[in-house]
């Protein structure tokens, strides 16, 4: 393995053990040369993937490419790294189970969706946002509509909202009082 500071061509595996899901193993590496130390992973790969986009290019599949898109829709969500993890490597065993070596980015973003949609609904929003190359409001609107039926017990928040002052709604609504003013 090439020392990723100084490309000296001979690192030395100090330390292998398997990652927490045991999916990868993980290696501690040091170089020789400038003594730079970092960590690489080796995972099972069932086959080289090859991703057809829209545009008709191919292009190799990148692992770390599906992770940090990922990541970006997960960004400031309160899900566990494991679990962001296993999403990720269930897409790539998905794909790679399919028998065939090559598969179209809307396959890879569509179970990307499904993986999202099950972990967690505002990932699942942003990534669609780009995915789908949203361009206005109805297209949320339509998008959260699928969601409707899972987030029906929480109400909707620009229903629940108290008129503006001065508007048809305020005129008509009876005025709400918070808990704090009625006790």
């Amino acid at each position: 393995m090439r020392c990723p500071f100084c490309g000296g061509p001979d690192t030395q595996v100090k330390d292998s053990r398997p990652s927490e899901d045991s999916a990868a193993i993980r290696r501690r590496r040091i170089c020789p040369d400038c003594g730079g130390r970092f960590t690489t992973f080796e995972r099972v790969q069932l086959r080289e993937l090859t991703v057809l986009k829209r545009s008709g290019k191919r292009m190799p599949f990148d692992r770390d490419k599906l992770q940090r898109s990922i990541d970006v829709a997960l960004r400031k969500r309160p899900v566990e790294p494991e679990r962001i993890e296993r999403l990720v490597s269930g897409v790539v065993r998905r794909l790679e189970s399919t028998g065939d070596g090559e598969v179209t980015s809307e396959a890879i973003g569509e179970a990307v969706m499904e993986g999202l949609k099950g972990l967690d609904d505002v990932a699942y929003v942003r990534f669609a946002s780009v995915y789908k190359n949203f361009r206005e409001a109805q297209d949320f609107q339509d998008l959260l509509g699928t969601l409707g039926g899972r987030l029906a017990g929480e109400g909707d928040p620009v229903a629940d909202a108290a008129p503006v002052e001065g508007t048809p709604e305020a005129v008509a609504a009876p005025r709400r009082r918070s808990a704090r003013a009625r006790s």
